[in-house]
């Protein structure tokens, strides 16, 4: 099969992959429908995480045409969506609703690819009511990661009625962080961005207000439009010292912040953080959580979130997509297969 290996930073091929295999009794093997590249596939991209050939991908729909003697949720033919870290769903912490971190774990081998193999298929996948229409694919494919991402961010972040909630970041989970804020029934949502083609698309999402200012400007901006108090919900979507100080310093006394960025170099003053009052949850998303819901509000077509997909490319040219969300030429790349 083809599939998609990063070398080294900026060096990104599409090169033979040998098919996968069943290799416990848990696993499935898929047809990928459709793959995409992360903003986080961004950071090893960039030379801020390791990489050496590293098959790439954790994003993914598709269909399934093998099953381990084990697996009884899901069968061959089912069109499925999963989340970016396998899980058995059944363990304490998978119970408790933190299904990236189930006790039983494990990442991908690169879904951005032909063919991936899904360890732990009962408790990683949920198929869909039947065979999707091409134009949901996009969407169920958001579900996988970014919509599923966007979702934990506004509800670590408790945003709800009567809430306002402010989103440092405009990549895709900060976008569908927005539109999750919407649907939990926010009544205000300030987005954060320069860039006009994003904030374009924050509103349609639901944004009510824009800040381009960045840093202790815009934490000045969101408190003048909040009564000098601060949002009741922040979703951090970046990752970056300047987003998680920009989200702290955002929110009220008492108030919610939801990081979903990945950390890089992020480290919190004790003093700070202990005066300011504010709950601090986050992590890696427990996509798996949320997947029956989203899956079934996209396929009654009650939301929309795979309009955030403003690129689209046949696998074979996922070196560009790489190189056009690294200049931020794109929001976020779909790849076909």
């Amino acid at each position: 099969m083809r599939g998609v290996i990063m070398h080294a930073p900026g060096d990104v091929r599409i090169e033979d992959r040998e098919d996968p295999v069943i290799i416990e009794p848990t696993d499935a093997i898929i047809r990928v429908a459709a793959s995409c590249i992360c903003g986080s596939d961004l950071w090893p991209y960039r030379g801020a995480e390791p990489v050496d050939h590293s098959p790439m991908g954790h994003e993914y729909v598709g269909v399934v045409t093998e099953i381990g003697s084990d697996v009884k949720n899901v069968e061959i033919g089912d069109f499925v969506v999963g989340s970016f870290f396998a899980s058995d769903n059944t363990c304490e912490i998978c119970q408790a609703g933190y299904q990236s971190r189930c006790v039983h774990a494990t990442g991908l081998d690169g879904t951005q690819a032909e063919y991936a193999r899904i360890p732990l298929a009962d408790g990683t996948l949920v198929a869909t009511p039947g065979q999707p229409d091409a134009d949901l694919i996009p969407s169920l494919l958001a579900a996988s990661d970014v919509l599923g991402t966007g979702w934990f961010a506004a509800v670590a972040a408790e945003a709800g009625p009567g809430k306002t909630v402010a989103v440092v970041g405009d990549g895709a989970v900060g976008l569908l962080g927005i539109l999750a804020a919407r649907e939990l029934g926010a009544e205000r949502i300030i987005a954060m961005s320069r860039h006009a083609d994003r904030q374009a698309l924050a509103r349609e999402f639901g944004a009510t207000d824009i800040v381009e200012e960045r840093g202790e400007a815009g934490v000045a901006k969101i408190k003048e439009l909040t009564g000098g108090l601060g949002a009741h919900s922040v979703i951090e979507a970046v990752g970056t010292q300047e987003s998680m100080m920009q989200a702290i310093r955002a929110t009220r006394a008492g108030g919610h912040v939801g990081y979903v960025g990945v950390s890089h170099d992020v480290s919190l003053d004790g003093l700070e953080l202990f005066f300011s009052g504010v709950h601090l949850h986050g992590g890696p998303a427990p996509v798996r959580r949320f997947l029956p819901q989203l899956v079934q509000l996209i396929w009654d077509r009650k939301i929309e979130p795979g309009v955030v997909f403003d690129l689209t490319l046949p696998l074979e040219q996922a070196a560009d997509g790489y190189a056009a969300m690294d200049e931020r030429r794109a929001t976020k790349v779909l790849l076909t297969v």
